[in-house]
């Protein structure tokens, strides 16, 4: 069951959950807050915690609401759509047999039925993606997790509504979101570094801004560009 907290003005949902630490969280598109809290911890405990991550809360806030969104894809012929950073032209063509995906040129054909609805078109492309970014993924992961020190258990690429990527320093494993897949590569690669540092220091303390500092100078750069480019549009459900 989800209660209310009101912040000043800022509504935070607050859900009960049979776990050991608190979680925060600001989900796009409108900042809406979500602290996920211990069955035995109170409201009272709850909201000085909110009441001290206020500036976190606000500043993530303004950054989800002057990001940039992309209108809704249709998935038609000449839609603009992106790979690492460059524009393609969408062209659908009739496929007979399997569905698929190919670059040709400045276009990625999308080959499904002639019947194909919005979901089939969009789910083909979606595995295309993911695909992209699991291949582009390895040598990248390999060479950092040289260079870091570590070694992930696990790796995963999935669709992330509220993340570029995540780690679970526990399990030993890294996931990142297949949209990077429509980013330079230059920010997968910051992501990847990002999540494999936090196998070495799980929270992002003073520790963890050294580590990213040595092994990736210009990370912050990195991560500007990345939350400057356009995300995908997204029916959101809280």
């Amino acid at each position: 069951m989800i209660e209310q907290l009101d912040l000043g003005g800022i509504s935070v949902d607050v859900l009960k959950k049979d776990i050991k630490n608190v979680h925060l969280s600001v989900h796009p598109p409108t900042g809406r807050v979500r602290i996920s809290a211990p069955l035995r911890m109170g409201t009272d405990t709850i909201r000085v915690f909110a009441i001290a991550k206020l500036g976190w809360i606000k500043q993530h806030q303004q950054k989800l609401r002057v990001q940039e969104r992309e209108t809704p894809r249709e998935y038609i012929d000449r839609e603009s759509h992106f790979l690492w950073g460059k524009r393609y032209l969408l062209k659908i063509e009739d496929a007979a047999t399997r569905p698929g995906v190919e670059l040709r040129h400045n276009n990625i054909i999308l080959r499904v039925r002639n019947d194909a609805g919005h979901t089939k078109k969009q789910d083909v492309l979606d595995e295309w993606y993911r695909n992209q970014v699991k291949t582009a993924a390895m040598p990248i992961m390999q060479k950092w997790e040289r260079l870091i020190g570590v070694k992930a258990n696990k790796f995963f690429v999935q669709r992330m509504k509220t993340r570029w990527g995540s780690c679970n320093a526990v399990a030993r494993s890294v996931r990142v979101n297949s949209e990077l897949a429509k980013k330079p590569v230059e920010c997968l690669e910051y992501i990847i570094v990002h999540e494999l540092s936090h196998l070495r220091e799980p929270t992002h303390n003073r520790r963890f801004i050294e580590l990213m500092d040595q092994f990736l100078p210009d990370w912050q750069h990195r991560r500007d560009v990345l939350n400057r480019l356009p995300v995908r549009h997204e029916s959101w459900k809280y």
